[in-house]
């Protein structure tokens, strides 16, 4: 019988354990990263584009984020189109970031769900 892998078909039992909880930490990292990124780039811009400092740049775009809203007033025309950009930005990276640090968690409920399902006709 063939070893249970990621590419599996569908009739065969969930990942144990171990290599669950790697696929869960592969995709906290990536989501982690991408989330990292995202700030890093919110910070750069909210300090050189609007000016603020860098704690104020990093409460700014944490916030921002994180879908909080801005803390700090931008006073020019180029700070205000950053923010906007970067807040339509920060809310795909969310939602993404998001679905995929779920997406390990989900596909092992529903494979639990056909199993059971097949185990019940």
């Amino acid at each position: 019988m063939a070893k249970p892998t990621a590419k599996s078909p569908p009739s065969s039992k969930p990942l144990p354990g171990r290599p669950f909880y790697h696929r869960f930490l592969l995709a906290l990292a990536l989501a982690g990263g991408m989330l990292g990124c995202s700030l890093s780039l919110g910070v750069l811009g909210y300090h050189f584009i609007a000016g603020l400092r860098w704690v104020d740049a990093l409460l700014d775009a944490s916030m921002i984020l994180s879908g909080m809203g801005p803390v700090s007033p931008l006073a020019s025309d180029s700070a205000k189109v950053f923010a906007s950009v970067y807040a339509l930005f920060s809310g795909v990276v969310f939602i993404s970031s998001t679905g995929i640090l779920l997406a390990p968690v989900f596909h092992r409920v529903l494979h639990r769900f056909h199993i059971e399902q097949r185990d019940s006709d």
